[in-house]
């Protein structure tokens, strides 16, 4: 039997599957081009049929969780960097999921960790393999690549010195601080930056005497705008899935390449305060406010029509308790509530999609249109 958006429960997560094959598309011409591989990050899809799309059926991929890395394993995934600094107590997990058969790397900027990790692998009869993680202007963490740090770390991780159970595999950092640029040029920027901090490391390091294979570096907007990854053998974006309103006011993506959206629900009317009441809240949106930075006014979402690719003016969602959301509101165009009447369903496209999603077990998928397609599970959790 045949499903629209107006069969769904609501609040849910709709997914334009034929956006999200733009997006993509789009990404896999970019490393061509830029000659490296690429290592999509799932925090923001966290799905199977995302990944598969994007890299194939076994990577290679970026998790956030070791929830995610379990969950795309039992997909058959083989290839995965775990990119958030390991905790010691966590590398049993680890070795559990290596045992298994999966390439399973992590990363460290703390001697203690490697020594963690070396005592770990001997105990566990694994060898791990590490990603020194190196700050290109970020400044949350990892180390700077001119560090006294860097070689005495990459020592503990070399598996030499009566320290087996762990080896390096390279280095790896993250200009998130791109999605602070106020201009394309600023992104370009940082992008060579990121691509001079992580290739300066890689050279020390193999100065040394270190094996350096990987040499990775992310975030959405430098891979999308970089000129020249020289040096680099992967890069790591998440975002460009789905994209999200903050990216589409930082100049990544247009309105149109937003592939995810809640559906909700219109309950009530407030001419006298000109809102207009759905039922997906703080919970369903994220509290993310983020785009107001580029675009403000946007408060916690815009409003499409159900089959409308583009918002609708003066409809923004203006404030939110935990599962209320308000449109319109004091400051906005006065609402035209009869096109929009108790029962009717509207589209909110997120400010931050990776936040938005939160929240949900599934995707609901179209193809641009009102028919359900298909559904896609997404792993949430640690």
């Amino acid at each position: 039997m045949t499903r629209t958006l107006n069969d769904l429960p609501t609040p849910v997560l709709i997914l334009d599957r034929s956006r999200l094959l733009a997006n993509v598309a789009r990404m896999q011409a970019r490393a061509k081009q830029l000659g490296v591989t690429l290592r999509p990050h799932l925090k923001t899809a966290k799905s199977v049929m995302v990944a598969e799309l994007a890299v194939g059926k076994s990577g290679p991929i970026t998790v956030s969780t070791l929830a995610e890395a379990e969950y795309f394993a039992k997909a058959g995934f083989r290839d995965i960097t775990y990119a958030v600094p390991m905790a010691p107590q966590k590398l049993d997990q680890v070795g559990a999921l290596i045992k298994s058969g999966v390439d399973l790397k992590f990363i460290t900027d703390h001697p203690a960790v490697a020594q963690a990790a070396a005592e770990a692998g001997q105990r566990l009869g694994v060898t791990f393999r590490a990603l020194i993680k190196i700050d290109c202007g970020l400044g949350r963490a990892g180390i700077a690549p001119d560090s006294d740090i860097l070689l005495p770390l990459a020592q503990k991780l070399s598996g030499a010195l009566s320290q087996p159970g762990v080896e390096l595999a390279g280095v790896l950092t993250h200009a998130g601080h791109s999605y602070g640029a106020t201009s394309l040029a600023e992104i370009e920027r940082i992008a060579e930056d990121e691509r001079v901090a992580v290739v300066q490391a890689a050279t020390r390091l193999r100065a040394a005497g270190f094996a350096c294979p990987i040499v990775s570096v992310g975030s959405t907007p430098t891979a999308l705008f970089a000129k020249d990854l020289t040096g680099v053998t992967e890069m790591r974006p998440g975002n460009f899935v789905f994209f999200d309103l903050f990216q589409q006011g930082l100049g990544t993506c247009a309105m149109q390449d937003i592939a995810v959206s809640v559906l909700a629900t219109v309950v009530s009317h407030h001419p006298a305060r000109n809102h207009v009441l759905i039922d997906a809240g703080g919970l369903a949106l994220s509290k993310d406010t983020g785009a107001n930075r580029n675009v403000p006014g946007t408060g916690y979402g815009r409003v499409c029509r159900p089959n409308e690719a583009l918002p609708l003016d003066g409809m923004n969602v203006h404030d939110v308790h935990q599962e209320h959301g308000l449109l319109g509101g004091p400051d906005a165009p006065k609402v035209d509530f009869a096109a929009h009447p108790p029962g009717s369903r509207l589209r909110v496209l997120p400010n931050h999609s990776c936040m938005t999603g939160a929240m949900y077990d599934r995707y609901y998928v179209t193809d641009g249109g009102s028919e359900i397609i298909a559904e896609w599970d997404r792993v949430n959790g640690w």
